[in-house]
């Protein structure tokens, strides 16, 4: 499944609407995400969204849209 997740860069600020980010990542499951994004990245986990049928469809018309690999642990 692909999961959208919106971040922060930086775990040590307050989190604001305007420096959310968002990254696409494939994983069995949101708990797999989650300890992909903490064991690869500094980043601060706002939010976890899993994306299938139109909406998966709608993200991937999106210029941004490519997924994000993490080498294997």
């Amino acid at each position: 499944m692909i999961y959208k997740v919106y971040y922060q860069e930086n775990k040590s600020r307050n989190p604001k609407r305007e420096d959310t980010h968002a990254l696409y990542v494939e994983a069995p499951d949101d708990i797999s995400v989650r300890e992909l994004i903490q064991a690869h990245t500094p980043y601060n986990v706002e939010f976890i969204q899993a994306l299938d049928g139109n909406s998966l469809e709608y993200e991937k018309q999106n210029a941004d849209f490519a997924l994000t690999e993490f080498p294997e642990a």
